[in-house]
C-alpha cells in the first residue's frame, strides 16, 4: 500500500511543480504588464499632454507677439492714410449705395444672387419688394465717430462702457446682451445691431414657436436698426423673413430690420481677398467694420481680440464677454482679419482699443 500511495504521490509532484511554475510565470506577467507600465503609461501621457499645452501656449505667444508687432497706445489718426483707404474701399464696394437691399438698388423681378453659395437665384416677388425699404438706411450723412463693438472677452473689465456711448454711432454685432452686468464694459448705446440667423434658429427656435422672446430681446436696444444677412444662404432667407413679418405684426415698426445686400458682400469679400485675405468669407466683425470705414470719419472698435490670451497680461480670456462659444474657424480666419485690421491701425486709418479705457470728463 505505501509503495502505490509513493507511486501515486510521485506521478503527482511533476503536475504540482508544473502547475506552480505557470502560476509564477501569469503573475509575473500579469505584474509586468498591468502593474509597471499603468503608472508609466500615466505619467507619459500626462508629460505629453504638457508638452502639447506648452507648445500651443508658445505658438499663442508667438502669434500675439506678431500682432502686436503693429500696435501702439499712442494712436494719432493720419488724414492722408484714412482718405485713400476710405476713397479705395467706397469705390469697389460702394456701401452707401448698395450695403443694403433696397427698392431703389433691387427692381421688381429681379433675381437676388445668393453671395454664399451656387444656388438658383431668388426671384424678388411683389411680395419680397413691398418689405424692401425705398432708399438706403444711411443716406448721404457722415457721421464724424463710430464705435464699432466686437464681442471679445477682451472687453471683460475693461471700462470702456461710457467711452462706447459717447461716440455718435454705435454698432454691435450678433445681438449681445447689453445688461447691467456688462454696462460698465460695454456700454448700452446702439444704432445698428446684426443678428445671423443661427441665431435665431438656437435662441428662437427660428421663430417658428414664440415669437414674443424675440421681441422683448430686442428692448435694450431702443431704435437701433436690425441688420440680417438674409441672402447670405437660401437657408437664411425664410427665417429672416419670419424676423421681419414677426416684428411688423407685434406693431415693432421702429424694429422693422433690413437686409444686407449680397452683391456687396461679394465686392467686400474681393476687396479683402485682393488684400490677403482668404477665408471663406469675412466675418461679422469685419464686414461691420469696413462699413464704418465708409460712413464714419473717426471709426474705433472695440472688443476686437481673436486671442484665449489678454495681450498685457496674459491671462485666459473668454472668447465672448459673456460666454466661451468658439467661433466657426472653418468659415472665418478671426487672427489674419485681424492682421489687416492691426495694420489699418498703425496706418492711422482706425483705432483699436486692447486696454482698459480712461474714464471721459466732461
Amino acid at each position: 500500500m505505501r509503495v502505490m500511495r509513493t507511486l501515486k504521490l510521485c506521478k503527482l509532484v511533476p503536475i504540482i511543480l508544473l502547475c506552480s511554475f505557470c502560476s509564477v510565470v501569469f503573475w509575473i506577467f500579469h505584474f509586468n504588464n498591468n502593474v509597471i507600465p499603468q503608472p508609466s503609461y500615466r505619467i507619459s501621457q500626462k508629460r505629453s499632454e504638457k508638452t502639447i499645452m506648452s507648445f500651443n501656449s508658445f505658438r499663442d505667444d508667438v502669434v500675439i507677439a506678431k500682432a502686436l508687432e503693429n500696435y501702439s497706445d499712442k494712436w494719432k489718426k493720419h488724414k492722408a492714410n484714412f482718405t485713400r483707404f476710405r476713397s479705395l474701399l467706397s469705390s469697389k464696394c460702394h456701401a452707401v449705395s448698395k450695403a443694403v437691399v433696397t427698392q431703389n438698388n433691387t427692381k421688381l423681378g429681379s433675381n437676388v444672387n445668393y453671395d454664399g453659395q451656387s444656388r438658383k437665384p431668388l426671384k424678388v416677388t411683389q411680395e419680397l419688394f413691398n418689405i424692401l425699404p425705398k432708399e438706403q438706411p444711411f443716406g448721404n450723412a457722415t457721421w464724424e465717430s463710430c464705435a464699432v463693438v466686437g464681442n471679445g472677452g477682451i472687453l471683460t473689465n475693461s471700462s470702456c462702457g461710457e467711452e462706447i456711448n459717447s461716440a455718435q454711432f454705435v454698432i454691435r454685432c450678433n445681438l449681445p446682451p447689453l445688461d447691467k452686468r456688462y454696462e460698465k464694459d460695454v456700454g448700452n448705446k446702439t444704432n445698428l445691431v446684426t443678428a445671423n440667423p443661427s441665431i435665431l434658429h438656437e435662441k428662437y427656435s427660428g421663430l417658428m414657436e414664440r415669437r414674443r422672446p424675440f421681441l422683448e430681446s430686442l428692448r435694450p436696444y431702443g431704435q437701433a436698426l436690425l441688420l440680417l444677412p438674409a441672402f447670405s444662404y437660401s437657408q437664411n432667407t425664410p427665417v429672416s423673413l419670419r424676423a421681419f413679418y414677426t416684428l411688423e405684426d407685434f406693431g415693432s415698426n421702429s424694429h422693422l430690420p433690413v437686409f444686407l445686400n449680397p452683391e456687396y458682400l461679394r465686392m467686400l469679400s474681393k476687396f479683402w481677398r485682393e488684400r490677403g485675405l482668404n477665408s471663406v468669407r469675412p466675418s461679422t466683425g469685419l464686414i461691420v467694420a469696413s462699413l464704418a470705414l465708409e460712413i464714419c470719419s473717426n471709426v474705433h472698435l472695440y472688443g476686437f481680440w481673436p486671442f484665449s490670451k489678454h495681450p498685457y497680461d496674459s491671462q485666459r480670456i473668454t472668447n465672448h464677454y459673456y460666454d466661451n462659444r468658439e467661433s466657426n474657424k472653418n468659415v472665418h480666419s478671426m487672427p489674419t482679419e485681424f492682421e489687416h485690421l492691426m495694420k489699418l491701425h498703425k496706418q492711422g486709418v482706425i483705432r483699436i482699443h486692447l486696454g482698459e479705457c480712461q474714464p471721459t470728463h466732461n
